[in-house]
């Protein structure tokens, strides 16, 4: 089981019970969280009514294969980008059942930045299938690996909230959870 802290719990939790009453599925894609959004969300009894998968899409080639992210994309723009994470946000709704998603990329540290691309550097993009997008750009700095996962995911949980309070609406046709 994944230990997290309890505003993560909380956050999480939060999420569950708009996009329950709401009767909203999510998904999400995630690059250099490895999966720690979806995990925070499914330690919660009872998430499965909520969230539908997750993708976690580390490499250039999974998102590309898992989220159809244009090769092109990630030539021009890199994997860390916010044509990216529009792109991986987009292909979560074009591969799930989800009615909201969320995609996250970033560079964590504590290597593997550059001058224009700092360790720290996280963009997160949340989608809505009837329409809603929204993007954010975090620069965090080189705060070590854990901080930058830790609040890369309680930007990405808020994000979900937004997207959901900004007319989301289930998808019709599909059978109850």
């Amino acid at each position: 089981m994944v230990s997290t802290d309890r505003i993560l719990q909380n956050s999480a939790r939060a999420v569950l019970v708009n996009f329950r009453s709401r009767k909203l599925k999510l998904a999400a894609a995630e690059s250099c969280t490895g999966g720690l959004l979806t995990a925070t969300l499914t330690e919660i009894p009872g998430s499965s009514d909520v969230v539908e998968r997750g993708f976690v899409t580390y490499s250039n080639a999974s998102k590309r294969e898992l989220l159809g992210v244009p090769l092109s994309t990630l030539r021009k723009f890199g994997a860390v980008s916010r044509p990216t994470a529009v792109a991986m946000a987009k292909g979560v709704l074009k591969h799930s059942a989800a009615d909201v998603s969320v995609a996250i990329t970033g560079i964590a540290g504590p290597s593997g930045g550059s001058r224009h691309k700092p360790v720290g550097l996280v963009h997160i993009a949340a989608a809505a299938r009837a329409g809603g997008l929204l993007h954010r750009e975090l620069r965090f700095g080189n705060i070590g690996r854990r901080k930058v996962h830790r609040l890369s995911v309680l930007e990405a949980l808020s994000m979900l909230q937004e997207v959901a309070a900004s007319g989301a609406r289930p998808r019709r046709g599909r059978p109850s959870g």
